[in-house]
């Protein structure tokens, strides 16, 4: 009686926090709300070379990614960024061993056979030295620009391109469409190469080799023409493109805003990754911000579409774009106040120690696994 009873009772599934009902149409997150969590993690990513705080941010991106994705095709994507990162560590790497580096070094590793150059050539290297404190350099450099991409991965697989469209302004829906289509072409892209690998391996034929990827490469060609042919189609019967009249002088107004508050968030936006422009940098962002914004607004009475089941920014979503945000501002803070505990020294040689405040305000990016809804499981019943 007692095995009959253990083997007829349900499996017992872990109770969700409170804080994290299931995800359903209804409470779904604001796309715009992951990507304003991940530009986050970015502009810190940007802050420092610590290998320690670079990697902390990885790991913090990976755990929301892994507590938080859904089944859907883009999120499947997150692995493929992490792959391209360790790429570009790799080439970046390479290219200071090939190219050389203007970082001085005194710990010789190994001397390649040098190119000579023409005279016009001169400050460029091809071989020669090759130092330790030219390659740390080289590693600290390249995973910056991985973790940028990570962070950016992140988002590719967190938010739902289709629900990050419908959130735009009406003004920025043709832009934000090729935006979206672009967005989408490499989680689709991974989706389709590992629907294949996964039917050529069924089949008993080879995933790896020149020869698999190549057949492996045109059906997924053919398969994103015919995803682009299918929605050029389905813009074209819902009467995509269609304006209404407006007023010359609100058009021109409008441009004049858009065009000015975009150049401002720009101009803001390099002032704020620069450490020494960020006395100007925060007031053009928030000055090209709110000029954008009623650019934005006028443009958007040319729009004549309307919204099914718009999307709510509720108080998760401000709890996941605040953990980002505050994220950036600290670790901001941090490159101003302590930028030697950010940038640890190449020249002479030092080990990276991982700084306390800088590290607990990443750990902030941590949040949107708890609050964010999590992705509805399913059901186990017994046969």
């Amino acid at each position: 009686m007692r095995w009959a009873r253990t083997a007829n009772a349900r499996p017992r599934h872990p109770r969700r926090p409170r804080l994290a009902p299931e995800a359903s149409r209804s409470n779904a997150l604001h796309a715009g709300a992951w990507w304003l969590w991940a530009l986050g993690l970015a502009v810190a990513a940007s802050r420092t070379t610590n290998p320690l705080l670079l990697g902390l941010i990885v790991g913090v991106a990976g755990y929301v990614v892994a507590a938080r994705r859904t089944d859907a095709p883009w999120a499947r994507s997150y692995g493929a960024f992490v792959k391209l990162g360790l790429v570009v560590i790799a080439v970046r790497v390479l290219f200071s061993v090939v190219l050389g580096s203007p970082i001085p070094g005194t710990h010789t590793l190994l001397t390649l056979p040098e190119v000579p150059l023409p005279d016009w050539a001169k400050g460029i290297r091809v071989g020669g030295r090759v130092s330790a404190e030219q390659l740390v350099f080289a590693l600290y450099d390249g995973a910056k620009l991985a973790t940028l991409l990570i962070c950016v991965g992140a988002a590719n697989a967190l938010a739902n391109p289709a629900r990050l469209l419908k959130s735009l302004p009406g003004a920025l829906y043709e832009a934000g469409v090729a935006v979206v289509v672009a967005m989408t072409f490499a989680p689709n892209m991974v989706a389709d190469v590992v629907r294949l690998r996964t039917a050529r391996r069924l089949r008993g034929r080879p995933t790896g080799g020149i020869k698999a990827l190549v057949q492996i490469g045109l059906p997924v060609l053919e398969g994103a023409l015919e995803r682009s042919v299918a929605v050029a189609a389905s813009m074209d019967a819902r009467g995509y493109g269609r304006t209404a009249q407006v007023p010359p002088a609100v058009r021109h107004t409008t441009t004049a805003l858009t065009l000015g508050g975009l150049l401002g968030v720009c101009v803001g936006s390099y002032g704020l990754l620069d450490p020494t422009s960020v006395a100007y940098g925060v007031p053009l962002l928030v000055a090209g911000l709110a000029a954008a914004a009623g650019g934005l607004w006028l443009g958007g009475r040319r729009s004549v579409r309307t919204r099914y089941r718009p999307d709510r920014w509720g108080p998760r979503a401000w709890l996941v774009a605040g953990s980002g945000a505050a994220v950036a501002a600290l670790m901001i803070r941090a490159s101003v106040y302590a930028p030697e505990a950010l940038h640890p020294g190449v020249v002479p040689l030092t080990a990276p120690t991982l700084p306390l405040w800088p590290a607990a305000s990443i750990l902030i990016g941590l949040l949107p696994a708890f609050v964010a809804p999590a992705a509805a499981q399913p059901s186990q019943e017994n046969p």
